[in-house]
């Protein structure tokens, strides 16, 4: 998983595999899902992420991702 901020742009990217994106879909204003050709996703964005989410609120725990395997 890969979490990237841009900026210039204010889109916050979450990169959660690797993969050719085949589809999108807005899934609330403002957030977009990228799904490959299988439908899983690929990527998150969100659009205007300053106003969505402030960097002290981003948390990563990444003990929750590798109990689950």
């Amino acid at each position: 998983m890969r979490i990237k901020y841009s900026p210039d742009a204010d889109v916050l990217t979450i990169r959660l595999r690797e993969g050719r994106p085949a589809d999108s879909r807005d899934i609330a204003e403002g957030v977009i899902v990228h799904l490959s050709t299988k439908g899983q996703p690929l990527e998150i964005e969100i659009l205007d992420a300053s106003k969505v989410v402030q960097k002290k609120d981003i948390e990563v725990s990444m003990e929750a991702l590798f109990s689950a395997a």
